[in-house]
């Protein structure tokens, strides 16, 4: 990289979700959009080559071409230079750690079924050749069964064709998946019927005659095959008699003997999508089979799957890359340390990264930060009461039955991930260790079985989503992660003898080879110690995030990406030190507050956190509700599904996403397709949830009795087609808590626009955000509507704006002001300093004020929280706020001045509207 250079950091990103109905030609068209808003970037979601109809494109087959569903190469150049002409640059998604296979459209994985081990690009997946299931030696499985092998095979599941263009064979299942024959195997599919195809099958026999030129040999007889058929009709017609002899009859199972044989000699094994949690031989994203691991350690294949993402930044196009999952990376430090040598032109680098309570982000790896998943967990925790935990614990646990800590349900949730969906790699780890055990006489008795019991009771323990121990070694910080996971699981499991931990611990931190001759092999042991980690990082993603984040409902805001739902409030204090220290070490880190990852809308949440400050009026509420719901269905007993853990998690639910053009509505005004289509948004996240938490039913098993009648209840609730007491009760305090979760999102807004970092607005969300888990918070944007509020805002008093506060008009006038002060002030804010700001007064609790300081420039910024317990007409009393140096400030929300020296009482901060933005002016 060059070091003369200047590093391009964005003011402010607008993250956009491309899709084939919202491609480079859309994108291109709310470019100026974008650009009066007042951001600087475009944050663009992968548009590399994706599996077809993928709505999100993270599972890219060609990390080197576009996606063609979002637009031709043409189109992208368009957007490019939509996006320069409006004075914006760009920053893309970029997908290291895997790719989507299955399908026909993956090339690389295509070449490593059909040839295996040979194939050029086997060493790109992370697949285990040689695994302990003999029947997948040399094979790759590929769980993409609905069924059973034979049911599917007997029910004309599994074809073999020819394709005509290619002169190749392959299996294809259900006519979507692609699963090519060995080219040494072709000669018992073509036969010695007909000369021409005897002789290039016996060709095809001899392909190891040729090593190690068979696959160019391979590909040469493939064309001469392809050139027959097409020149030759008699070819052609034998060719199809052969394949012939490849079908069998459905309840005939002999006569598929042909192609079960054929099959069992492949390089490949297709099975029962369920067999993949014991048998899967590659590494996945999580457990999703679609999506398989890359080994982006391997430097050809950086160099190779970088190559176009390197191009468009050397050429300008693009600004910056977030690197998505990097913890899943097998060496993140040293990925990232290749990232920043790899272009002429420095870029700005964030990546996705979620941290523990208590975890730093790495200050050796040569990034710019974090994607802000800690930060908007930060934020949020100021608007939650903790003076209300108890009551909420108690409410939480007398409504549901349950009583369980959240600790609890996070160590039985990642056991029931490690016993289920991710049992294969725990036992692929637990034989690698043991083989490590057996090379030392003092360790050789160690099994798989002991080592298996430790491993998943450490892992079931592990504090952070994964260590870094790599080549260079363990850290303190590594070391201290590892200290306590082993010394909680050993107190947890007395049966497994002492020592099995002892070894374990000197694994995982290499200790074992800390010394020459150990006994061990050095690359033996670092090589598991960095595997662990990989595998670590799923088992807490899936068994925190996507299981107890869905078990344990207290209070459903604070189960947020990179959260902590046993966490209840965060302090002023905590805040300023956590953007202090961020302003020092990581000034240009990304500042989210909705994601395409979130599991509620910021505004959502923004209503939600005000519930810890009347856990008795929620309690109340939820109990009515209840009563009134169940008892319209005869369940008057309250026993029928759905159980009290999902109803209560549909309350939140429903008070938090209810649209804001419904608040205040009379319940005879409700409009029932209005409520229908609301009902059905909630009904797919029920959905969702339930089958994450994975307690009455999965998606591999959906219990469809029991989502059947969550549904239902969805919809008995939303009913205005009759008479509905459940409304009477609702509305009045859906509305009471909307308007408390209406200045909650502006000082949100606020803080995070003028936070150090770099903050990104999540496509839409410049507007009320009331969404809920994907695939709501994609739901298409209605920028036609932005534009016309975007007009009336800038010619409007932003004060007025809160009459109408429903449409989101103060939020976007908020949001175009704070960043217009960005705009002009962009020192400041990149590289100001920070200064906490502490109220003063009997209600210096509701207050949160910091000051941006360059030089001789200063800006305020004061916003309320705790809000509720304030009423519509919060009387400040005595409280102020203290101020820097200065006399005469500016209000950059409202345009008013003030005088003042010292300190500016509440009142006048607060006076004409919720949120304040100072600049000083003398």
């Amino acid at each position: 990289m060059a070091a003369d250079a200047e590093k391009p950091i964005p003011l402010a990103t607008y993250r956009v979700q491309l899709r084939a109905e919202f491609g480079f030609d859309r994108t291109a068209g709310i470019a100026d959009y974008m650009a009066r808003l007042g951001v600087s970037h475009l944050y663009a979601s992968p548009y590399m080559k994706a599996r077809p109809g993928s709505t999100h494109g993270y599972d890219i087959v060609d990390h080197n071409a576009l996606n063609p569903e979002l637009g031709s190469e043409e189109s992208f150049h368009g957007m490019v230079e939509a996006l320069k002409r409006n004075g914006l640059g760009q920053i893309l998604d970029f997908v290291p750690n895997h790719m989507g296979v299955g399908g026909s459209d993956n090339g690389w994985w295509l070449d490593v079924l059909e040839w295996g081990p040979d194939s050029p690009y086997a060493g790109y997946f992370d697949i285990e050749w040689e695994p302990d299931r003999r029947y997948l030696h040399g094979k790759v499985l590929v769980p993409l069964l609905g069924d059973q092998f034979g049911a599917v095979l007997e029910s004309g599941g599994l074809e073999l064709r020819f394709d005509k263009e290619t002169g190749g064979f392959a299996v294809w299942a259900y006519d979507t998946h692609k699963l090519p024959i060995r080219p040494a195997d072709y000669g018992t599919i073509l036969g010695d019927d007909q000369p021409d195809l005897e002789r290039i099958g016996d060709a095809f026999r001899h392909l190891d005659q040729v090593r190690p030129h068979q696959i160019r040999r391979a590909n040469a007889l493939k064309a001469e095959l392809a050139a027959l058929v097409s020149e030759k009709a008699d070819v052609a017609e034998a060719v199809e008699r052969r394949l012939k002899r490849f079908r069998g009859e459905e309840g005939e199972p002999e006569s598929w003997r042909r192609l079960t044989d054929l099959i069992a000699a492949q390089n490949w094994r297709a099975a029962y999508f369920k067999v993949a949690a014991d048998d899967i031989n590659y590494r996945r994203f999580f457990n999703i089979n679609e999506l398989a691991g890359l080994r982006m350690e391997e430097r050809e294949l950086f160099d190779v799957a970088h190559r176009l993402a390197f191009k468009l930044v050397d050429d300008g196009t693009l600004d910056g890359l977030r690197i998505d999952h990097i913890d899943g990376l097998y060496d993140p430090r040293g990925y990232c340390e290749r990232l920043a040598e790899a272009t002429e032109r420095p870029f700005y680098l964030v990546v996705e990264k979620i941290l523990a309570r208590h975890e730093r982000l790495r200050e050796d790896w040569p990034i710019d930060g974090t994607t802000g998943y800690e930060f908007a967990n930060l934020m949020g925790g100021l608007f939650v009461d903790p003076r209300g935990e108890e009551a909420f614990t108690r409410l939480y646990a007398d409504f549901t039955g349950r009583r369980e800590s959240f600790d609890e349900v996070v160590r039985t949730s990642k056991i029931r991930i490690m016993d289920s969906e991710m049992s294969s790699e725990l036992h692929v780890l637990a034989r690698q260790a043991s083989r490590i055990a057996r090379a030392n006489p003092r360790t050789a008795d160690f099994t798989a079985n002991i080592l298996h019991q430790a491993l998943k009771e450490t892992i079931a323990r592990f504090p952070v989503y994964r260590t870094y121990v790599d080549w260079r070694g363990v850290s303190e910080l590594d070391r201290r992660s590892i200290d306590w996971a082993i010394t909680q699981a050993r107190k947890a499991d007395p049966n497994t003898d002492g020592s099995a931990y002892d070894f374990l611990h000197r694994l995982l931190t290499t200790d074992l080879v800390a010394q020459p001759r150990s006994g061990y092999s050095r690359q033996q042991v670092l090589r598991f110690a960095m595997r662990f980690q990989q595998y670590s990082g799923p088992v807490m993603a899936k068994g925190l995030e996507d299981t107890a984040f869905y078990r344990y409902n207290r209070l459903a805001a604070l189960n947020e990406v990179g959260g902590h739902p046993e966490h209840f409030g965060v302090g002023t204090a905590n805040f300023h030190n956590a953007n202090a220290e961020r302003a020092a070490r990581w000034p240009h880190a990304m500042l989210g507050s909705t994601t395409h990852d979130t599991k509620r809308g910021e505004d959502t949440r923004a209503r939600l956190y005000a519930l810890s400050e009347m856990p008795e009026e929620w309690e109340r509420q939820i109990q009515t509700w209840s009563r009134l719901l169940r008892a319209r269905r005869g369940d008057v007993e309250g026993t029928a599904p759905p159980d009290r853990n999902d109803e209560y998690l549909f309350y939140q639910l429903l008070v938090g996403a209810w649209p804001a053009e419904l608040t205040g509505a009379d319940p005879a005004s409700l409009d029932p397709q209005a409520m229908t289509e609301f009902a059905e948004r909630l009904a797919g996240a029920m959905t969702k949830s339930m089958r994450e938490a994975k307690v009455h039913s999965t998606w591999a098993a959906p219990d469809e009795a029991y989502e059947s009648a969550m549904t239902s209840f969805v919809h008995d609730a939303l009913d205005v087609t009759r008479s509905n007491a459940f409304f009477d009760a609702f509305l009045p305090f859906q509305e009471r808590l909307a308007r408390i979760g209406m200045v909650n999102g502006l000082t949100q807004t606020l803080l995070k626009l003028t936070s150090p970092g770099v903050p990104d607005i999540y496509q839409g969300c410049e507007l009320w955000n009331f969404s809920l888990v994907d695939p709501d918070n994609r739901r298409p944007v209605d920028y036609d509507a932005r534009r016309r509020l975007l007009d009336e805002v800038e010619g409007a008093a932003i004060g007025s704006l809160l009459s109408r506060w429903q449409d989101g008009a103060v939020k976007l006038s908020l949001t175009r002001r704070a960043l217009a002060l960005r705009t002009a002030m962009p020192d400041l804010f990149a590289k100001g300093e920070y200064l906490p700001l502490e109220a003063t007064g009997e209600r210096a609790e509701h207050v949160v004020a910091f000051a941006r300081r360059l030089g001789d420039d200063t800006v305020v910024v004061a916003a309320p929280r705790l809000v509720g317990a304030l009423g519509e007409t919060p009387d400040w009393g005595d409280t102020s706020v203290p101020l820097p140096r200065g006399q005469r400030w500016r209000n950059a929300l409202t345009d008013g001045t003030l005088e003042a020296a010292d300190a500016v009482t509440a009142a006048d901060l607060f006076r004409d509207f919720p949120v304040a933005l100072l600049v000083r002016e003398g």
